[in-house]
């Protein structure tokens, strides 16, 4: 009995000495696959972005007075985010880069076609302030990764689809959907051309730093009302937004927003249910909101006692 304990005790030892050496044993380097760059570009290097399609109108970009606005195939402005989505190709990284066999340095013609890149589906121009500009030519489709064949310089790389993506999203994606510009500062709101509001001739002014409210039966709150300011009208984005072209001949309750510089922006309210539609006439842009987010926006937190419920 003695004898099978000291046994299994050695095989107990033989166990726990093995798990040891295989848990403590220094693992193996994996090799790594090569990473390529597919430029040394900065995204901040551009102040213009081109794309073109060989069966539709280009869309353009420009970045204005720090800010990025499209300038065709309409002039509006246009989704920061959007637009560096398509310049961040210039910090793409790949596994495989192709260069030209050919002593010269360059692809043929016959090479350039297996790429699909001598009838690029898109061609895509990212243009610096001083007009030079950096090209990149999207290609065929590789079947086995599901890449895409870009050519850069005398480079051809595979890329993931989400940059041809980002280039080729329809253009009122490309939009920006917040209804008012980054730049512009709120200081004033009047609703008394809206229904709910036509009564009292609502309107909301900010003077030395405390909003006022004209409507004498209001106890508003400064923070409450800052934060509806905020966040439903300068961090607000639409649901969706639609270009349109304003018909002088048509009339709309509307509101309008003052600004810090003494200049005004007038909202239609083209729609309240089932969602609310809001119209800006000075930039051609209709823009959607859920019924509850649309109801806050145009219904200020200014605490109104009526009159039927005083005591």
């Amino acid at each position: 009995m003695k004898k099978r304990w000291l046994v299994n005790l050695v095989l107990l030892l033989l166990v726990a000495s093995l798990v040891a050496f295989l848990y403590l044993k220094p693992k193996a380097e994996i090799a790594e696959e090569p990473r390529y760059e597919i430029s040394a570009l900065k995204l901040s290097e551009f102040s213009g972005v081109r794309v073109d399609f060989p069966a539709k109108s280009q869309v353009a970009f420009d970045l204005v007075d720090g800010f990025w606005r499209m300038s065709a195939p309409n002039d509006v402005r246009a989704d920061k985010a959007s637009v560096l989505r398509i310049i961040s190709i210039v910090a793409a990284k790949t596994k495989t880069k192709i260069v030209p066999a050919a002593p010269s340095g360059e692809f043929t013609a016959d090479e350039l076609a297996k790429f699909g890149v001598d009838n690029p589906s898109i061609k895509l121009n990212l243009v610096r302030p001083d007009a030079s500009k950096e090209t990149f030519l999207f290609g065929t489709y590789n079947p086995i990764t599901e890449e895409q064949y870009v050519a850069h310089h005398n480079g051809v790389y595979l890329l993931p689809v989400a940059y041809s993506e980002a280039a080729a999203t329809q253009v009122v994606e490309l939009v920006d959907k917040a209804p008012l510009k980054p730049q512009e500062k709120v200081v004033g709101f009047d609703f008394s051309h809206l229904e709910q509001w036509a009564d009292v001739r609502l309107r909301l002014n900010l003077k030395e730093g405390e909003w006022k409210v004209s409507a004498k039966e209001a106890t508003p709150s400064q923070t409450e009302l800052q934060e509806w300011v905020t966040y439903s009208w300068m961090q607000t984005a639409a649901e969706s937004i639609e270009l349109y072209k304003p018909d002088p001949r048509k009339s709309y309750p509307y509101l309008t927003i003052k600004m810090e510089d003494g200049s005004r922006v007038r909202f239609n309210k083209m729609q309240e249910s089932p969602k609310l539609l809001i119209a800006r006439p000075d930039e051609g842009i209709i823009y959607t909101y859920p019924s509850d987010e649309g109801f806050t926006m145009l219904n200020p937190p200014i605490n109104k006692v009526e009159e039927d419920d005083e005591s």
